[in-house]
C-alpha cells in the first residue's frame, strides 16, 4: 500500500489539506509491516446446504475478494458463503449448492475472470463483496466500478439474481492510523458510492458494508478481528453475513415486509447511493415512480435499513417505537451465526 499511496498523494496533495506526503507513506509502511500477508488460503465451503430438504438445490456463487472468501477464519462452516447459504436453506426449506470463487487479494478488476467461472454453475444468486483491495491498491476507481458492473450485468444476462456488498470503511482497520484513516475512510466512502449507481444500473441490489464493523471491533477487537488484525473472527463474518440476510432473501422474492407508503425511502439513485454509505447495513434497490424507473434526477432508488438479530422492521427513516411501547424489539439472546441460520447440526 505505502508505494501506491505516495504516487496517489504526489498527485492529490492539494486535495489533502496539505498533509505531509512523507508522513502518509510512513503510516503506510507501518501498516504494511503490522498486517501480515495471506498465508493459506481460506477454507472452501462449497457443498450443499440443507440436503435434508430435497428438491433440486438452488446454486449460489460468491465471488469478490478476502472478505467474500472468507480469510481469517479456519472452519468451512464460519466463512460468509457457508452462514448466508445455510440462512437461504432454512429460509426457503431447499438445498443450496454453494461455489466459492472469490480470490483473497482480488481487485474488482479479477470479477470477470471470476464471473465466467461461475457462468458454468448456472448460478440462480450470486454475492458479490469487493473493494477494499481496490482502496489499499488505490486502483483507478472508474475501472473499477465499470468492472463491478459489468460483472453484475453478465450474471443478470444469465438471469442470475446478484446481491453486493459495497466497500467497507477501510478507515475503521486498526493498524491504518490518522491521516491516512481520514484519506482511506474517505476512499472507501467514495467508491462505496459509485459501486452503488453501478450495481443498481445493472440490475443489482446493493448492501452497504462502511463502518458496520468498526465500532464493534473497537469495543472488543480481540473477539472481533482475527489474528492478522486487519480481516474479521468468525464472529465478524457472521454479524456482515446476518446484515445482508435480509437483502439477499428480498432478492429471493421472500420479502417479509410490507411495501413502504408513499415515497418514503425514495431518492434519485446518485443521492441514494451516497446516503447509504454513510449508514451501514442500508439497502439500495432500483424503483419506479409512476411507472417509469428516471425521473429528473437520474434512475429511481429505493433506500432500506434492515434491522438484525431478533430487531424488528421498520422502514426506511422510521423511528422505533418508545421502550414502553408494546411493539417494541424483545431481545432474543441468539449470537450473529443463529442470526444468519447456522447451528451445529448443519454440519
Amino acid at each position: 500500500m505505502a508505494g501506491r499511496v505516495a504516487g496517489a498523494v504526489t498527485g492529490t496533495a492539494a486535495g489533502v489539506g496539505g498533509l505531509s506526503v512523507a508522513l502518509l507513506m510512513r503510516q503506510a509502511a507501518d501498516a504494511r509491516r503490522i498486517i501480515p500477508m495471506a498465508e493459506a488460503p481460506p477454507p472452501r465451503g462449497d457443498g450443499v446446504y440443507g440436503a435434508k430438504f430435497g428438491g433440486k438445490p438452488l446454486s449460489m456463487v460468491i465471488l469478490g475478494d478476502s472478505s467474500a472468501a472468507g480469510y481469517g477464519v479456519h472452519r468451512p462452516r464460519e466463512t460468509p458463503g457457508a452462514l448466508l447459504a445455510t440462512g437461504v436453506s432454512r429460509r426457503l426449506r431447499r438445498p443450496v449448492r454453494l461455489h466459492r470463487l472469490a480470490v483473497v487479494g482480488s481487485m474488482s478488476s479479477g470479477l470477470p475472470y471470476q464471473v465466467d467461472a461461475a457462468l458454468e454453475y448456472a448460478p440462480d444468486v450470486a454475492v458479490i463483496l469487493v473493494g477494499a483491495n481496490d482502496v489499499t491498491h488505490v486502483s483507478a476507481r472508474a475501472a473499477a466500478v465499470r468492472h463491478l458492473g459489468d460483472a453484475v450485468r453478465s450474471l443478470r444476462a444469465a438471469g442470475c439474481t446478484v446481491v453486493v456488498g459495497t466497500c467497507p470503511d477501510i478507515g475503521a482497520i486498526k493498524p491504518i492510523k490518522p491521516p491516512l484513516r481520514w484519506l482511506a475512510r474517505s476512499w472507501s466512502r467514495q467508491l462505496a458510492a459509485a459501486q452503488t449507481v453501478a450495481v443498481i444500473e445493472a440490475g443489482g441490489r446493493t448492501v452497504s458494508i462502511g463502518n458496520l464493523l468498526g465500532p464493534l471491533f473497537e469495543a472488543d477487537p480481540v473477539r472481533m478481528f482475527s489474528s492478522d488484525r486487519f480481516h474479521p473472527s468468525a464472529e465478524g463474518y457472521a454479524r456482515a453475513a446476518a446484515v445482508m440476510m435480509p437483502t439477499l432473501m428480498a432478492a429471493l422474492g421472500t420479502d417479509e415486509r410490507a411495501p413502504a407508503p408513499g415515497p418514503e425511502g425514495l431518492r434519485s439513485l446518485p443521492r441514494a447511493a451516497h446516503e447509504a454509505v454513510r449508514t451501514a447495513g442500508t439497502e439500495v434497490t432500483g424503483a419506479k415512480v409512476g411507472g417509469r424507473d428516471r425521473g429528473p434526477g437520474g434512475r429511481w432508488a429505493r433506500l432500506r435499513r434492515h434491522p438484525w438479530f431478533g430487531e424488528q422492521r421498520f422502514g426506511f427513516g422510521h423511528r422505533p417505537a418508545a421502550p414502553d411501547s408494546p411493539r417494541r424489539a424483545v431481545p432474543t439472546g441468539r449470537s450473529a451465526a443463529s442470526a444468519v441460520g447456522w447451528t451445529p447440526e448443519d454440519h
